[in-house]
């Protein structure tokens, strides 16, 4: 994904969260996930038609479309009041896509950072089947792990990246660490049961990527 993709994405991700933790109005943030949606899709097509359209330039871009559906998925389910159910069952498919990006990274790219990247993806994902296509009621961990993730697999990433010190060795192996701290987190708090007896929905119809 272009890192002024994950930038973008980052940002999305971050207000979903906050709007999973009653933090943020949903129909505001549903279109807020319209205007990036739209931006995801536009520029993996530009990138599709102006590059030599190789397998692996395919399987980059592509990816892109995984978000930006996701996001105006979001956004008109947010902003017309949508069950959320659907949704679901789409968040599962892309974390099974997700999970090919996890195992291509690091059987064939032999990239760490990249596969710990799309695994902490596909896990979200995965959450957000549970929520919205099996109403499990774990709004507050959702919102802590979408959260967490805008700031260290999009928002952080494209930032270091914009300084020119991105994929430099040394910032590769603090990175492995920091994504491998961000997972323990999100497993640590599976074994605290207040995270799955959140208040009741509120109406807001789906949880968000």
């Amino acid at each position: 994904m272009s890192f002024v993709g994950l930038f973008l994405s980052g940002a999305v991700l971050f207000l979903n969260g906050l709007m999973l933790l009653g933090k943020a109005e949903a129909k505001s943030v549903g279109y807020f996930n319209l205007f990036v949606g739209i931006i995801q899709i536009i520029n993996p097509f530009y990138l599709i038609m102006t590059s030599s359209q190789g397998n692996w330039d395919l399987y980059n871009n592509a990816a892109i479309f995984l978000f930006g559906l996701t996001y105006l998925y979001v956004g008109v389910t947010l902003v017309k009041g949508l069950e959320g159910n659907s949704l679901g069952w789409f968040s599962l498919w892309v974390a099974i896509i997700a999970v090919v990006y996890t195992i291509t990274s690091l059987v064939h790219f032999h990239d760490v950072v990249n596969a710990l990247t799309w695994g902490m993806w596909a896990f979200l994902w995965m959450l957000f089947f549970l929520s919205n296509a099996l109403q499990k009621k774990i709004d507050v961990y959702v919102g802590i792990v979408a959260i967490v993730t805008s700031w260290v697999t999009l928002t952080i990433p494209a930032l270091l990246y914009f300084l020119g010190v991105w994929n430099t060795p040394a910032v590769n192996q603090i990175y492995i660490w920091v994504l491998i701290l961000a997972i323990v987190f999100f497993v640590v708090m599976l074994f605290r049961p207040k995270f799955y007896f959140n208040r009741e929905k509120s109406g807001q119809g789906v949880q968000a990527l």
